[in-house]
């Protein structure tokens, strides 16, 4: 016969022990998957309700607090997205993607900061990038961080000129690309424009996806208005984004680069149109910031039907996000 006592002890073991597996359950590869695809394609509310309702612990869930750090990076919600970026470094300590992504948004927030607590987070970001690259002397996204933090930080913050040189060297053999370009990055930092030049030419040259290289060298000459050349580089992005559609996101940087020099709003519009038309999303280029863009470039052309329409659809895909931050 149970007592009262007995069963007290029971329902309480119960329900402990169905918290622990409501908190700590297995999160499906469909569902990461899902909530990935959201993020990519820039239904940024989708992606947001999706995770929100996900376990903090177990398996997936270092994943699914990844994702969501990405989501709030989009968003530009950067003490939110540093949260849980690093709740997922806390959830697996040794994911190089995970500290990758945490340096990021670290070095986002440096960049809002005062002065005072700037340097302090600015460090945090450092220790970040470097424990990505030691994590995995591969992963050349994070190599490229690492070798750009180096060169733009002032030594009181941990840059130098040398180490960024060392991390472009051994970017040579995972990524010639990337290793290029951080080379230019050096050189402009050194007003050595020459080289900047030249190496920048180089990453579009040897990339096998140049779109996005060509930009960077438009940008480089928006820097020095050479408008020809400007005008040349993104006529070259928009020819290699043709050849592949997963190209996209030099269509959207590119179209940022002619809007940034205030020079043919046409072509910029028309670009993020081939964007949200024909190429594959991405989250580098979240839709809903393009589809601001155009609606801003539309009402400079004179279609104000088109213009709303842009934002309408905008405001479906990111409620949280503020059209004056794109």
């Amino acid at each position: 016969m149970r007592t009262p006592a007995m069963v007290v002890a029971l329902a309480l073991t119960f329900q402990m022990w169905a918290g622990s597996t409501v908190s700590s359950a297995q999160i499906s590869t469909a569902t990461l998957a899902q909530a990935n695809s959201d993020l990519q394609a820039g239904e940024v509310d989708k992606a947001i309700a999706l995770l929100a309702t996900l376990p903090s612990t177990g398996a997936g869930a270092a994943e699914a607090q990844n994702l969501l750090c990405r989501v709030r990076i989009t968003l530009e919600q950067w003490s939110q997205a540093a949260a849980e970026c690093q709740q997922a470094v806390n959830l697996d300590e040794q994911n190089s993607n995970y500290h990758m992504w945490l340096g990021r948004v670290l070095g986002q927030e440096a960049s809002h900061a005062s002065f005072i607590t700037a340097l302090g987070i600015a460090k945090h970001s450092l220790s970040e990038m470097q424990t990505a690259a030691k994590l995995n002397p591969q992963n050349g996204p994070a190599l490229s961080d690492l070798g750009d933090y180096y060169a733009q930080a002032p030594g009181m913050a941990g840059g130098g000129i040398d180490k960024a040189q060392a991390v472009a060297s051994q970017l040579d053999k995972v990524d010639p690309a990337r290793a290029a370009q951080l080379r230019g990055d050096i050189a402009v930092q050194q007003k050595d424009y020459a080289t900047a030049e030249s190496a920048y030419r180089q990453a579009a040259t040897v990339a096998k996806e140049p779109a996005d290289y060509w930009t960077v060298l438009a940008n480089f000459y928006r820097s020095r208005q050479q408008w020809s050349n400007l005008d040349a580089a993104i006529q070259n992005c928009v020819a290699a984004a043709a050849k592949d559609k997963k190209s996209g996101v030099g269509l959207y940087d590119g179209a940022g680069v002619l809007i940034s020099a205030k020079r043919n709003p046409s072509l910029a519009a028309q670009m993020l149109e081939n964007y949200l038309s024909n190429s594959s999303l991405s989250e580098q280029a979240p839709a809903f910031i393009a589809h601001i863009r155009l609606s801003r470039l539309k009402q400079q052309l004179g279609d104000a039907v088109g213009a709303k329409s842009e934002l309408a659809i905008a405001a479906q895909m990111a409620k949280e996000f503020n059209p004056a931050q794109a």
